[in-house]
């Protein structure tokens, strides 16, 4: 395992093949940030976002937790979402999973690890939702869709939060995305969840406009 030390001058390599590759990338990267993309992901350090969909430094602004969970009394996921709808104008945020998920199979397996068990009760209660589906499937099988599920489940989550109907009430064109990515293949699977205005939500999440 390198040492901090190692890692700094992987860092200085990196930067200096960065500017040998293209003049002036950091230059141009430190006066601007508009990226149209917001990517909600798992802190797993094996899915990283902006190189799993082919993009530079600056171009797709990240948030990751444990299970890329999208919980509603989370200020630090909310903030980044406010941030990234009401200052950098994205329009697409993407809540992407991955298959073999460690927070989702713990939730699942019952294995519990003190105060994360808190962040990931969520999937549990998602689990107990669709039981009767998943009851009869193999672990592998168990594990993979449950991680679909629990991508779907903060997909809802975000669409219901108070910053995305605004955004939509708005008129701002801003589509909530659902993927799953797997490590053994590098691919990712969209689960067709998309979300792209309030129609799209149950009316009791809605907000009721205020005539005057």
């Amino acid at each position: 395992m390198p040492t901090p030390e190692q890692l700094l001058e992987n860092n200085a390599n990196w930067a200096e093949k960065r500017e040998q590759d293209k003049s002036g990338f950091f230059k141009h990267l430190s006066t601007q940030q508009k990226p149209k993309y917001m990517w909600i992901g798992c802190s797993d350090s094996r899915v990283p976002a902006n190189e799993i969909i082919g993009l530079e430094p600056g171009e797709v602004f990240v948030h990751r937790n444990i299970a890329n969970q999208v919980h509603h009394t989370d200020f630090n996921c909310l903030s980044g979402v406010q941030y990234a709808v009401d200052v950098l104008n994205v329009d697409h945020i993407i809540v992407t999973g991955h298959y073999g998920c460690g927070g989702v199979n713990a939730a699942v397996e019952s294995t519990h690890y003190g105060v994360v068990d808190n962040w990931i009760r969520g999937i549990r209660d998602n689990y107990i939702t669709h039981q009767e589906e998943l009851s009869g499937l193999s672990a592998q099988k168990l594990s993979d869709r449950m991680s679909e599920l629990n991508v779907i489940k903060q997909v809802e989550n975000l669409s219901h939060s108070r910053i995305v109907q605004k955004a939509w009430e708005e008129g701002k064109k801003l589509t909530i995305h659902g993927w799953v990515y797997r490590l053994e293949t590098g691919l990712i699977h969209n689960l067709d969840v998309s979300r792209n205005a309030s129609d799209d939500i149950e009316p009791v999440y809605r907000a009721t406009p205020v005539h005057e």
